[in-house]
């Protein structure tokens, strides 16, 4: 294709995403919940689905290990009919990966749906889902990465509060597994969140910066930057007016960070936010990749201009110290303390 072509077709293309995401927008609004919608937290004893809505898991050594995690937290399982499955790099086709949702969250025994890992393929699964369902039956679900566009839809379709972090497959941290049970165990707010504490505070694991001070409060939303930008222009494309946005991803080269930064500030996500939350963006560049700009570059060149706080660092998504996030209940980022205050419940009693 020609650069002329090329430009062409971007701009074509550019045109028709802000057209259909303001059809996406208007029918979120039409959709979504007035008011969060609180699935019941779990407690030890409750039965929780494992699915696989992205990528296949046929190792039973890896399944063994998924039914470990819900074990370890003293939650008892049940696999989903079509877990195992193998269609291509699929965990099944879409419409196999979508009974397995509707029935764990159509079961009565079952109080939460975990997903087994992410990968690819969830959002091939968004216009088959019974969101009718998923709203009259809230359950925990949680999961990450791959999971956003699950996460980002049924918010946006039901008002449902769900959870970014783990899947059954992460390797969890004792940091992380307080989170966890914070967040999915106890019906009181989850309160102030940030990194773990440094062993050396000389050469920090985790470090936090603020790239623009400010504070704001708004819903959480967001996750994986790669579903957020390439749902764009479709009915289920995030919404940010108000919201606070959390963006992470691995293994992106950074011109890939940037060109996906620039279609969510074209599309206006970026400005429409009350506030953004970067997080660590774990091997961004890839290992022995050359990049011209470094990540904290490009960062502070796409996002320092905007007029809202901007905080990067924040330990969630593609690490293994990952606090657990409820989207959908209204938080605070102090940019300037480099704090986010979840000060709104996720769970009922």
């Amino acid at each position: 294709m020609s650069k002329t072509h090329r430009r062409t077709f971007v701009g074509q293309g550019l045109a028709a995403a802000s057209f259909f995401n303001a059809a996406a927008e208007q029918a979120g609004a039409q959709t979504a919940a007035p008011v969060p919608l609180l699935p019941r937290c779990l407690k030890p004893g409750d039965t929780v689905g494992l699915i696989t809505p992205s990528s296949y898991v046929s190792d039973p050594d890896e399944l063994a290990f998924a039914r470990r995690f819900c074990e370890f937290f003293q939650l008892k399982w049940k696999m989903g009919r079509n877990v195992g499955q193998r269609y291509g790099y699929l965990a099944g086709t879409a419409q196999q990966r979508v009974d397995d949702l509707h029935a764990m969250f159509a079961d009565p025994e079952v109080r939460g749906v975990f997903c087994i890992r992410g990968g690819y393929g969830s959002a091939q699964m968004l216009d088959k889902l019974d969101y009718g369902l998923i709203r009259g039956n809230p359950k925990v679900f949680l999961g990450y990465s791959d999971i956003t566009a699950l996460h980002t839809a049924i918010g946006q379709r039901t008002g449902l509060v769900t959870f970014h972090g783990p899947v059954s497959l992460s390797h969890v941290t004792e940091w992380s597994q307080r989170h966890l049970r914070s967040a999915l165990f106890q019906s009181a707010p989850i309160g102030m969140v940030t990194n773990p504490p440094e062993g050396n505070p000389l050469r920090a694991g985790h470090t936090l910066r603020t790239v623009r001070g400010g504070k704001a409060t708004g819903a959480l939303a967001g996750g994986n930057l790669t579903l957020l930008s390439t749902t764009l222009g479709t009915p289920f494309g995030i919404e940010t007016a108000g919201k606070i946005l959390l963006m992470e991803d691995i293994g992106e080269d950074i011109y890939r960070i940037d060109r996906m930064f620039t279609q969510l500030r074209l599309a206006g996500k970026l400005q429409s936010a009350a506030g953004i939350v970067v997080g660590e963006c774990k091997d961004c560049p890839p290992p022995n990749h050359d990049s011209a700009y470094s990540l904290g570059e490009v960062i502070d060149y796409l996002l320092g201009d905007l007029n809202i706080p901007v905080l990067y660092g924040l330990s969630f998504g593609h690490t293994i110290d990952q606090v657990t996030l409820p989207l959908g209940v209204a938080a605070t980022l102090d940019a300037d303390r480099q704090t986010l205050t979840i000060g709104q419940a996720a769970t009922r009693a």
